[in-house]
């Protein structure tokens, strides 16, 4: 199983009302929450770990998780309110304004943390849930304690403006990305993790000089280019699709990578690291195929596998 650890929220999404000015729909939603329905609709055994609210979207977000065969038994329920992201498009890219004060996935605490099931092989982090504390420290936590013998996936999906203490987030990202097996980024991501004048190469040398097996590092439409800890790459082209929005592309195509290599039997720490290349292409390409069907949709809403 790859347990999915981090935020699940509802995204609200502007749709045109008949008086004229933009309304907001409930979606569910959030970086990882959308990564364990992508996998889940792809037929892989999935669990997610999360803090969820009782309330009435907290319900709707439990329904989902089970609606596309996701495990809910790593789930903390809590009274407290659901997170809100209020999404704008522009030209099909989205930005969000967070209400997350107190709410049931920030305040995850390490002492809530459930005993993770041994039939879980893999972890997932990523998105908001490592910029936020104290839900931030509980997944690094989560990662120190149950790590070691998983292969593991971060995608950092940095978003400045939610980082409050930089310090304390460099160093919590350094020691996460240091358990890591495989980190996928963006351009954006990697120039604020290496933020010294040096070219995209050098910055990619120095995320895997710190421990992981795989660098992805994904580019829109030009595509993702894998980088491996033995200084070869591969590099698949983004597929072209007529975008309608890109909420959750990222998301879907890390469930697809990580599809593609569970389905090889490749997603220990060890066969990562001597991984065929022609798998590693097939994977990426398989991320892309996954993350173009997305894009045509509204809202975070990955296809199912037989829509591939």
């Amino acid at each position: 199983m790859i347990l999915c650890s981090g935020e699940a929220l509802i995204d609200m999404i502007p749709v045109p009302t008949v008086d004229g000015p933009d309304g907001f729909v409930p979606h569910v939603g959030g970086a990882i929450f959308n990564t364990a329905i992508a996998l889940g609709r792809l037929g892989v055994r999935t669990g997610m770990l999360t803090g969820l609210s009782t309330d009435f979207f907290g319900q709707k977000l439990t329904v989902a998780l089970q609606a596309s065969d996701v495990d809910v038994s790593h789930v903390v329920h809590s009274d407290r309110p659901t997170t809100l992201a209020f999404v704008q498009l522009n030209d099909g890219h989205a930005t969000y304004e967070f209400y997350d004060e107190n709410s049931a996935g920030r305040m995850l605490a390490p002492s809530e943390l459930p005993t993770v099931s041994d039939a879980v092989s893999a972890l997932y982090f990523g998105g908001i849930s490592l910029t936020c504390e104290p839900a931030a420290d509980t997944y690094a936590d989560l990662l120190r304690r149950e790590g070691a013998n998983r292969a593991v996936m971060i995608d950092p999906n940095i978003r400045p403006g939610f980082i409050r203490d930089i310090a304390a987030f460099r160093a919590r990202m350094d020691d996460m990305l240091g358990r890591a097996d495989i980190v996928k980024v963006s351009d954006e991501d990697l120039d604020w993790l290496v933020p010294d004048p040096v070219s995209m190469q050098d910055k990619i040398e120095r995320v895997l000089a710190a421990g992981p097996a795989l660098v992805i590092l994904t580019r829109g439409s030009e595509g993702a280019t894998a980088y491996r800890a033995d200084g070869d790459s591969v590099m698949v082209a983004a597929q072209k699709m007529t975008v309608l929005d890109t909420v959750g592309a990222g998301d879907t195509f890390n469930a697809g990578v990580l599809a593609k290599l569970s389905e090889h039997g490749c997603l220990t720490k060890t066969a990562l690291r001597s991984l065929d290349p022609v798998i590693l292409t097939d994977a990426l390409r398989y991320g892309a195929r996954v993350a173009a069907v997305t894009v045509t949709r509204a809202g975070a809403n990955p296809p199912w596998a037989d829509e591939v």
